[in-house]
């Protein structure tokens, strides 16, 4: 049964006011406590940072080595559900709320974002994190990157230097029968600290329709998939090469399309990398197109263009 918007949207706000850590290691942390960051890459082991961070120039780089991380407060734990590994795995790590508090410059800079070595992104707003509690997984059963599973894919493809996972995850949500999706990134490479209206306001829905019920729901499906390889502007993964206004173009051209190549984007065009979604019903194929059209206007110009 479809939530309605008005619903749907309090849970979220009383998921943002924060839920109790599921670590009692995560309590706030002095700022003295900040640990020192370095302005050069010492080992392929080290965790590239940026975004908004305590006393660091904006758009400067940083790097934490896997000891400065590993001399933070650590959870462990066994996870059962984490598509990354072929079954139940101990890890462990640092939470990312917990990087947060020690790294972030101020409280509007509450939202991480992943970066993988492909260019995959996957985003952590304030409300994800509160419900989710993902952790920044430094170990695997027990072992650093180099004694990792391979991809649980392909079986060939190294996981490291970092990965995401979650005690349990449960979705916190859902819009137009869409769930809340797991952020289980592999091969993380960068963390910024970033403010979140700053970074979805990139791909907030545009026009007199912005408000509309299904183009919210499309909105936040969108926020949870497509940005994680598609970018618009400055914001957004890069890994699929098609920018927000591509989509918009296809979904406002050709919605038959933009349906077919959300579902089985391997049967337009055989060489896409990007996984079919064949499970996302009417419902949410209709939430997605009608969000997308909002930005017809800026990507008329690119409607012919096809992957």
């Amino acid at each position: 049964m479809q939530i309605p918007w008005t619903s749907f949207l309090a849970s979220l706000l009383i998921l943002a006011s924060g839920l109790p850590s599921q670590n009692s290691a995560v309590e706030a942390v002095p700022a003295a406590h900040a640990p020192s960051l370095h302005t050069e890459r010492t080992s392929p082991l080290d965790l590239e940072v940026a975004g908004d961070l305590q006393g660091v120039p904006g758009g400067a780089v940083r790097y934490l080595t896997r000891d400065d991380l590993l001399a933070m407060p650590q959870t462990t734990f066994v996870v059962k559900n984490d598509a990354n590994f072929a079954g139940p795995t101990e890890v462990s790590g640092v939470l990312l709320e917990e990087l947060i508090r020690r790294l972030a410059a101020d409280p509007d800079s509450e939202m991480a974002v992943a970066i993988c070595d492909d260019q995959y992104r996957a985003n952590y707003p304030p409300a994800y994190i509160a419900a989710h509690h993902p952790l920044l997984v430094l170990n695997v059963n027990g072992k650093p990157p180099s004694g990792w599973p391979k991809d649980a894919e392909d079986h060939i493809s190294d996981m490291g230097p970092y990965m995401v996972s979650h005690r349990k995850f449960l979705p916190s949500f859902k819009a137009s029968t869409y769930g809340d999706e797991a952020q289980i990134p592999e091969g993380l490479v960068r963390i910024e600290f970033r403010k979140e209206m700053t970074v979805y306001g990139a791909i907030a829905p545009r026009g007199p329709h912005a408000a509309d019920e299904s183009v919210q729901h499309g909105y936040w499906i969108a926020k949870q998939n497509c940005f994680r390889c598609h970018n618009n502007g400055a914001e957004g993964g890069t890994k699929a090469g098609r920018p927000w206004l591509v989509l918009s173009a296809w979904a406002m051209a050709s919605p038959e399309y933009f349906t077919a190549y959300v579902r089985t984007p391997q049967a337009k065009n055989p060489h896409a990398q990007m996984p079919g979604n064949p499970s996302y019903n009417d419902k949410i194929i209709e939430a997605l197109t009608a969000y997308f059209q909002t930005f017809s206007s800026a990507s008329s110009s690119a409607a012919q263009e096809k992957p």
